[in-house]
């Protein structure tokens, strides 16, 4: 069975894929900038910009700041690599054939970006709450996971068994190659 080549969800899932990469070189490149300009501050290196009184809280702690900057920098560039892996598997499956070995090791490595990204989105979570007790030693912010923070974990365990009914589904139909 092959799928057709003009399936409308395909070119919605490839566009959309695409769209997402871009978002997230747009938004690695914004929380760089930031880092920049919050080193620039905290050195008091843009004297017209703010006084030294007048500095946002975020410049007043630069490490903590490009940190959180950092991890979320981190974590688009692997979101980058996850929607780069999911256009090359609507690729593979508008040319008609999804289950092969490639697709397999793509929804492993999709699984592992996702991952990544969970943890790091929980890791950028630690930090906040950081910030947020170094700025308001008073605040009561805590560590709190949600039902909704799960899902991505959630979504993680369906794509690694989706690489392996896919790796399954590869090794089926070489074989069925081999006898046919």
């Amino acid at each position: 069975m092959t799928l057709a080549k003009d399936d409308a969800l395909l070119k919605l899932g490839k566009i959309v894929a695409f769209a997402l990469q871009a978002l997230c070189v747009l938004g690695g490149g914004v929380f760089f900038a930031l880092i920049v300009l919050v080193a620039l501050l905290s050195q008091g290196m843009l004297p017209g910009l703010v006084d030294a009184q007048g500095l946002p809280d975020v410049a007043k702690y630069p490490l903590v700041t490009a940190a959180i900057c950092l991890t979320v920098i981190v974590n688009f560039t692997a979101m980058f690599f996850f929607f780069g892996k999911m256009r090359a598997l609507i690729e593979s499956a508008s040319k008609g054939d999804p289950f092969i070995p490639d697709n397999a090791q793509r929804l492993n490595a999709m699984a592992w970006l996702l991952l990544s990204s969970q943890v790091l989105t929980v890791i950028v979570g630690e930090l906040r709450v950081y910030a947020a007790s170094l700025i308001d030693p008073q605040s009561e912010s805590g560590f709190d996971i949600s039902p909704n923070d799960l899902t991505g974990f959630l979504i993680v365990l369906v794509l690694f068994i989706l690489a392996r009914v896919f790796r399954h589904g590869a090794a089926m139909r070489e074989d069925l190659e081999g006898t046919v």
